[in-house]
């Protein structure tokens, strides 16, 4: 990808409007954007999960004072049907990119929302905060643990509002969850189980509508090795090791996110993990089943597991002393909420019970909410450094065959 020179922005006006209610950390006490200042967003990579964020943006649009103003997108046809969806909602034609760093580079764009494929979200937001971008971030936040390092760092040096798209923490389920847990009612939790599964070929997607002559391909490359054009490798990029790092990355990121925020833990202390190929030997490189058990310096095990061969067996549970937690029978949506005295001590207090849900908030609106006041969101930057770590732990586990630790002081993984 060239290289691009770009001065950088200011610091966004400030109001003086009161976030107190939010519980976040204010990243700083200068401006911030006042009320009637018009927020501009750029997104990258506008493709099937951008299309919500547009669809989100376009509905907090007059309530919120937010416009897009410029989209990116190496496949030109993800580009102008985005073009056309924003100017049917914001009644003019935004500025289209296929170089990412075109678009950060305009000085008017005050925000930017990642939605690419996942080899390229770190690079992109550490390029957005140097020019003092806001960012939202889809997850898995990053793939690479010096990458990750380097993004928290950066976004505490230049005070940006980061939201990671781990979206429920703006659940309401998760956020009554967190306050049941946080209450001790369940004394102490020893494990956390979940399974997410399918019967899917996921992300086997067509391609035959892909053509070279519409698609940037050195942009879409990247920092990826030079290769001719290959439209499997755009359009069915979650196959693949060099663009992700497979069940892990791209669905236990969700899971293990909800299990720091329910709670209060950071990083696992060790990771293993097993898997294989069985069923879909469609050209696929990462794992069709997918299991993996992590160890918590809190003094509990995370057992995860996730397949695309058989559907049933989806839940998500925390184990305790006292009893148990079911968030969920489904995937990782709080459904269930059902807390019970199963399992745990004869003498225990507990009573089975539905646990009412808290009202949840708009997760884009939050991070909007926040780059006006300057406080940090609910999946601030901090927590996708943790779900990241989890996340590249596992997936380095099944590839190494060894299991993976993590040293918080250093900020670095190791075999051991």
């Amino acid at each position: 990808m060239m290289q691009h020179s770009v001065s950088r922005r200011g610091f966004l006006g400030r109001s003086s409007a009161s976030m107190a209610a939010l519980g976040a950390t204010a990243l700083s006490a200068g401006r911030v954007l006042g009320a009637n200042e018009r927020i501009s967003i750029g997104l990258i990579g506008v493709g099937d999960r951008c299309s919500a964020h547009l669809s989100e943006i376009a509905r907090l649009s007059k309530t919120m004072n937010v416009e897009i103003t410029a989209v990116c997108d190496v496949w030109k046809v993800n580009l102008g049907r985005a073009a056309s969806r924003v100017k049917t909602a914001f009644g003019r034609e935004p500025r289209q990119f296929t170089r990412f760093g075109e678009l950060i580079a305009l000085q008017d764009v005050d925000a930017v929302v990642i939605a690419t494929p996942d080899y390229a979200h770190t690079p992109i937001m550490i390029a957005a905060m140097k020019e003092k971008k806001d960012v939202y971030v889809e997850k898995p936040m990053s793939l690479e643990i010096g990458e990750a390092n380097e993004a928290l760092d950066l976004a505490r040096a230049n005070q940006c509002v980061v939201q990671v798209g781990t979206q429920y923490r703006s659940d309401g389920g998760y956020i009554a969850a967190a306050k049941v847990v946080a209450s001790g009612v369940l004394g102490q939790i020893t494990r956390a189980t979940a399974s997410g599964n399918f019967y899917q070929p996921r992300w086997n997607r067509k391609y035959n509508d892909c053509k070279a002559e519409d698609v940037d391909w050195e942009a879409f490359l990247f920092n990826r090795p030079k290769r001719p054009f290959d439209p499997s490798l755009l359009r069915r990029w979650h196959f693949y090791r060099e663009m992700t790092n497979g069940l892990s990355g791209l669905w236990m990121s969700h899971y293990v996110d909800a299990l720091h925020l329910l709670t209060g833990a950071k990083y696992p202390a060790s990771a293993v993990s097993l898997g294989g190929i069985y069923v879909w030997k469609d050209g696929r490189e990462h794992t069709d089943t997918f299991h993996t058990i992590m160890d918590y310096p809190e003094g509990f095990l995370f057992d995860w597991g996730m397949s695309l061969t058989n559907g049933a067996g989806n839940f998500f549970r925390l184990h305790a002393t006292q009893g148990t937690f079911e968030i969920s029978t489904g995937h990782a949506e709080p459904n269930s909420l059902t807390l019970s005295p199963e399992g745990g001590a004869s003498d225990s207090k507990i009573q089975t019970q539905k646990i009412q849900r808290e009202p949840s908030v708009s997760h884009m609106g939050n991070w909007i909410e926040c780059m006006r006041s300057r406080q940090r969101p609910n999946a601030d930057i901090e927590f996708g450094h943790q779900h990241a770590v989890a996340t590249i732990m596992s997936a380095t586990a099944l590839e190494t065959g060894k299991r993976q630790k993590w040293d918080p002081q250093k900020r670095q993984m190791y075999a051991g």
